[in-house]
């Protein structure tokens, strides 16, 4: 069956998600702020779940319309066909958003998608009660500047879980992002790659996953697995091909924090997501951190003020941070937070700075990776 397939990501990642489906050698259609839209097959769908390290979620695109209004919210949903994926005893629930567009009212198109779709549905089994018993049919609708897309969900839970992480210390950065992050440090096996303030784990092990092709969703379950037009034995070939794809590096990691109790998570994380022999833990303060007689690259999430810390208390960890790590140069740094004056704290102006998403929280990828050392 082909398909047009919809992955969503934070914002800001779109590129590397772009990428990745390049690399599993699908066809990219368009790419919108949050989403990428690509041609795929049954395939496609387990192979995206299971490899996409960006993606927060896959879903099947039903179809585009606009919708001005009410009416044509309605009609443009009872033309698709539903019934290619749909069975009159299947749940399909309805959510979504509507952004810069005249239908803003979230409930009220939930319920006439939900009563277009029961229509449409209707007309073709020959009932009118749906008893909603069976495989659960994610419907979700975006509407931008009008145009409405329908689509069903693939994935279940976010991709950024990814079933190693089941506990996390207080301000947890998402995987996605955290996998994000370590590959635009430009990670390389001859460079140790240091996280000082480590947390959970996540910026370490997803670098670590990276370096050793471990494919992200190889150890959880998706939502179409249970969809009966994809086979499972799909699912299989998938997950087959992600672990015969895994490599053993020469790439090592060390994850530091000054709380005990976050390098014992660290260490139980690593070892859950099969990495634990890539990541050395270890409490340190990362103001006290020392060059290894190596090359390094730190990448940290510090607190931002807003759930760690408080602001004035921030901002002095940053000129610590800004002092200590220019003292290890030519190491370079790449360093996220939410505070757009970190550089002036920090005592340098950033090589480059990319604009990125921790979740809901707009956040800054600093960048230094330029030697001011003369």
């Amino acid at each position: 069956m082909k398909l047009q397939l919809v992955a969503t990501c934070l914002f800001g990642l779109e590129h590397l998600l772009g990428e990745e489906i390049d690399a599993l050698g699908y066809e990219r259609i368009s790419t919108i702020d949050g989403r990428v839209t690509f041609l795929g097959d049954e395939q496609a769908v387990a192979l995206s779940n299971v490899f996409l390290r960006y993606a927060e979620r896959v879903l099947i695109k039903v179809g585009s319309f606009e919708a001005r209004s009410f009416t044509e919210l309605f009609d443009g949903t009872y033309e698709l066909p539903w019934d290619n994926f749909i069975g009159k005893l299947d749940a399909f629930p309805v959510k979504g958003h509507s952004i810069k567009s005249d239908l803003h009212s979230i409930p009220d198109c939930q319920a006439i998608i939900k009563k277009a779709i029961v229509k449409k549905l209707s007309s073709i089994y020959g009932i009118t009660l749906f008893p909603e018993e069976r495989v659960k049919y994610q419907i979700e609708f975006f509407i931008l500047n009008n145009e409405a897309t329908l689509m069903i969900d693939t994935s279940g839970m976010p991709l950024h879980k990814r079933g190693y992480r089941k506990e996390s210390n207080d301000a947890p950065i998402r995987e996605t992002l955290a996998a994000a992050i370590a590959k635009t440090s430009r990670p390389r096996e001859e460079v140790l790659l240091w996280d000082p303030m480590c947390g959970s784990g996540t910026i370490a092990i997803e670098a670590a996953m990276l370096m050793n092709n471990i494919a992200p969703g190889k150890s959880r379950g998706f939502a179409a697995e249970s969809f009966p037009f994809i086979k499972r034995s799909l699912w299989a070939d998938a997950r087959e091909e992600a672990i015969e794809g895994e490599i053993k590096s020469g790439f090592e990691v060390f994850a530091s924090d000054i709380d005990h109790a976050c390098i014992e998570l660290t260490k139980k994380n690593a070892k859950l997501a099969g990495v634990s022999d890539t990541v050395t833990s270890f409490v340190c303060n990362a103001l006290d951190i020392e060059a290894p007689g190596r090359r390094a690259t730190i990448v940290t999430n510090p607190p931002y003020g807003e759930r760690l810390m408080s602001i004035s208390d921030v901002e002095q960890l940053y000129r610590k941070m800004g002092k200590h790590f220019r003292s290890l140069e030519p190491w370079q740094a790449y360093i996220i937070t939410s505070h757009k004056g970190f550089e002036t704290f920090y005592g340098r102006r950033a090589d480059k700075v990319r604009k990125l998403y921790n979740g809901m929280i707009p956040c800054y990828l600093y960048q230094f990776f330029k030697n001011q050392k003369k």
